[in-house]
């Protein structure tokens, strides 16, 4: 299985040169053809930028001459697909923006809306919505309602305030609340794969905004359909895991002040080094005469190049323990080198989150044994 920066590769860009001589035999492609050569070695994001580049100086007129080519080879074409479609829809928008007209801007919508299902153009578009947010907003509406899966999930996806490998929309972030109506619509979709986009908008939302997406959950379940529940779990995820009381009140898990008795946690060992696991254990007794509903996750407590503790949180379980209960909680957690993280060795600590209340912490020491800190 390829890498995300083998996605895009030097074969990729030959299938784009082909397809699109497909419908346009006497183009030269030559640009393209070099960059295919120049890719090895670049992340994503760039090898998008390069192919994007390349088609802009290899592919002569204006928007409407590229719109016409790009119509033809899917029209006719079934190769043209893939991640070859991504660069192909930066072209669009980037053709669309400097022709500054309305007719180009509606067309170049309404054509990464044709493209979408093959691939996606939630990147691209938001080089539109950047140049006129009102008048993409609008458009970007009356998709909610189409019948077409990939152009609804169009709408919420590539207006996320913080969509991976994407750039960021200034406009949308300093007006947070002008993609709720977006998400309105759309967060009892009939299909999962726009759900799914749904809760993580919300959940970028509330990186930010916690207010607004508590406020808009809240009227979500309060005219719930079978799915709004787990939408909205999956959308406060990050509320949760920072313990927001109100995100936490929402979803049944209440302040469990002086009702809980917790032992722990303890740790297996004192020295654990890169590449081992750290087992811990802990227990919970509900002494109070109510049941109650417990969300409990773990926080490993890192040590940053800097000299201080970053947590991390993981999700361990929920639970509901009627009077009395007692429930014995054990888990391993890796340390294993991995390409998102960097370890650094010395003191670092493990604690529990119940219900968004940390416990206290069990201290131990990282070492590195000669085992490299990252990959």
């Amino acid at each position: 299985m390829p890498t995300a920066d083998e996605l895009i590769s030097s074969q990729t860009a030959e299938a784009l040169a082909h397809a699109l001589r497909t419908v346009v035999p006497d183009l030269p492609l030559t640009r393209l053809h070099a960059a295919a050569a120049q890719l090895e070695g670049l992340p994503l994001r760039a090898r998008v930028e390069q192919l994007e580049s390349a088609l802009l100086a290899d592919v002569p007129g204006d928007y409407a001459a590229l719109a016409r080519v790009v119509r033809s080879a899917h029209g006719t074409n079934p190769t043209f697909t893939g991640w070859m479609i991504w660069p192909v829809t930066e072209v669009i928008a980037s053709k669309a923006v400097a022709d500054g007209g309305t007719e180009a801007f509606d067309d170049a919508m309404a054509l990464l809306a044709e493209l979408t299902g093959l691939l996606t153009a939630e990147f691209a578009i938001r080089s539109l919505i950047t140049h006129d947010p009102d008048r993409a907003l609008a458009i970007i509406r009356t998709w909610t309602a189409s019948s077409d899966v990939h152009v609804r999930r169009l709408a919420s996806e590539g207006t996320r305030p913080h969509l991976p490998w994407a750039k960021r929309i200034p406009e949308l972030s300093q007006t947070p609340g002008a993609t709720v109506p977006l998400l309105e619509d759309l967060y009892r979709d009939p299909a999962e794969y726009v759900r799914r986009s749904v809760a993580n908008h919300l959940n970028d939302l509330s990186r930010d905004h916690a207010a607004l997406v508590i406020g808009t959950a809240e009227r979500w379940l309060a005219e719930p359909d079978g799915s709004t529940e787990r939408v909205v779990r999956h959308g406060l995820r990050t509320l949760i895991k920072r313990g927001d009381p109100d995100a936490l009140a929402l979803l049944g898990f209440p302040s469990v002040g002086q009702a809980l008795q917790i032992e722990g946690p303890a740790v297996d060992r004192q020295s654990v080094a890169v590449g081992e696991a750290v087992e811990f254990h802990a227990a919970i007794r509900n002494i109070s005469e109510d049941d109650v509903r417990l969300t409990i996750d773990y926080v490993v407590h890192h040590l940053k190049a800097n000299g201080r503790q970053s947590p991390k949180t993981f999700k361990l379980t929920t639970m509901t323990l009627r009077p009395g209960q007692m429930t014995e909680l054990r888990r391993s957690h890796s340390f294993r080198p991995i390409s998102t993280r960097r370890y650094y060795p010395g003191a670092h600590a493990l604690s529990l989150q119940v219900n968004g209340v940390e416990t206290t912490r069990a201290e131990f020491e990282l070492t590195t044994n000669g085992v490299p800190c990252s990959v």
